[in-house]
């Protein structure tokens, strides 16, 4: 898909590009195949997995919140757990993004401050909730990784072993992937072939490195 130009507007020091789609769409197959080519790649979902790590400030917020029944015997939150319950109750999960996200945004800013100290000119993040925690804006470019329904909920139930009403919770938990592509500088059709989404990503690649050699970079 080619840029669209509203969002092809100028970059400085370094060009942030956002990657993002529904559950069960294919971001972080996507992300890898980046990272495959050469690309940094920062993963959203990681950092706040090492948020709430054990002994963490937010890790102890979680604890107080909800008590020891959605915590392992080892003290690890119990992340399906806490999910089937969040993603039940809309007011949970409003009061669990607020707690976990800003300590999300300011590692990654911190990471990619650490990239852009170490010279490198283009970093994606991946960030499964990009336009619903209104993040968009502090990114150059943004993919959406985009599946046909069915196969998000399939994916889903396979690699996660959720159930159906939890499955249902994500994804009205998020925005339509009609409406995420329609905002997206770049979209890679995952309902296809390994094949066919790597020749994909292949050439939107090939895109922003063309653009930084070209010096789009300059205002």
């Amino acid at each position: 898909m080619p840029l669209a130009t509203s969002r092809n507007k100028p970059f400085h020091t370094m060009l942030k590009i956002a990657i993002t789609g529904g559950a069960g769409s294919g971001k972080s197959t996507v992300a890898r195949m980046f990272a495959e080519l050469g690309a940094e790649v920062l993963d959203a979902d990681q950092a706040a997995r090492d948020a709430v790590a054990v002994g963490q400030p937010a890790w102890a917020e979680l604890r107080r919140l909800y008590g020891p029944d959605y915590f392992h015997e080892n003290g690890a939150l119990n992340r399906s757990r806490l999910a089937q319950l969040v993603f039940a109750d809309p007011e949970a999960r409003r009061r669990l993004d607020g707690l976990i996200h800003p300590r999300v945004e300011a590692e990654l800013k911190a990471r990619g401050a650490e990239l852009e100290r170490r010279g490198a000119r283009l970093v994606l993040v991946e960030v499964p909730l990009l336009f619903e925690t209104g993040r968009d804006a502090a990114f150059d470019r943004v993919i959406v990784v985009a599946a046909p329904e069915a196969l998000q909920i399939r994916r889903l139930r396979g690699r996660d072993r959720r159930g159906e009403a939890e499955i249902r919770g994500i994804l009205a938990a998020q925005w339509p992937l009609a409406d995420k592509v329609a905002r997206a500088d770049y979209v890679v059709d995952n309902g296809g072939s390994r094949r066919h989404t790597q020749r994909q990503v292949k050439n939107i690649w090939g895109d922003l490195k063309n653009q930084l050699d070209s010096g789009s970079e300059k205002s």
